[in-house]
């Protein structure tokens, strides 16, 4: 999710009246979510693949400003369909053998730790490495689904689009937007269902 409020269809409409700063104001509430996410998409992951189609994504939204239609789409749904189709035209590059685009390397690229959810005061050293632990192994299970299935459960867990959005981005109907999140929630049910035995 954004950073901080911003109200993205008037930082559009102000860029494209030539202010530039609403552009950066835009770039800095989203830049980070439209980040993981491809980083997310990306198995393997290439730290300078990322780096690339990350910016590749932010010229497509300078380029493109125009055609956002407010009415269609939240500006994070229109941002979220141009960073997946720029991460299908990567996978498409890769299986053609043509490199990615000369571009220079993007300047955001802190690392992806995992979130901490560790809601309390009384929880011991070992019950804190055991939730870092536990968090970087869904980060190894959802890396590990098959990539419809991944980009469906990143896209509405982590990045809280709601399943109608979910399928607008990746262009599917509605049911196999559902139908691929109750695969991915399946798998990683059963991949980390032992979890807590081991590791209580």
């Amino acid at each position: 999710m954004p950073a901080a409020p911003c109200d993205a269809p008037e930082l559009l409409r102000a860029f494209l009246a030539g202010d530039a700063a609403a552009f950066g104001r835009l770039y800095d509430a989203h830049d980070r979510p439209c980040f993981d996410f491809i980083r997310r998409s990306l198995a393997p992951v290439d730290e300078a693949t990322v780096q690339d189609l990350h910016q590749e994504v932010w010229l497509a939204v300078a380029r493109s400003a125009r055609s956002f239609d407010v009415e269609k789409a939240r500006f994070v749904t229109w941002l979220f369909t141009i960073a997946r189709n720029k991460v299908m035209d990567h996978f498409r590059r890769v299986r053609s053998g043509l490199p990615l685009a000369d571009l220079p390397a993007a300047t955001d690229s802190d690392g992806d730790e995992p979130h901490e959810s560790l809601a309390g005061h009384d929880l011991t050293p070992e019950r804190i490495a055991q939730n870092r632990e536990l968090a970087q192994a869904l980060v190894r299970e959802v890396q590990a689904l098959p990539l419809a299935q991944r980009e469906t459960f990143v896209l509405f867990a982590h990045h809280d689009l709601s399943l109608q959005e979910v399928a607008q981005v990746t262009g599917v109907g509605l049911e196999t937007a559902k139908t691929r999140l109750r695969y991915a929630r399946a798998t990683l049910r059963q991949r980390l269902a032992g979890w807590e035995l081991h590791h209580a």
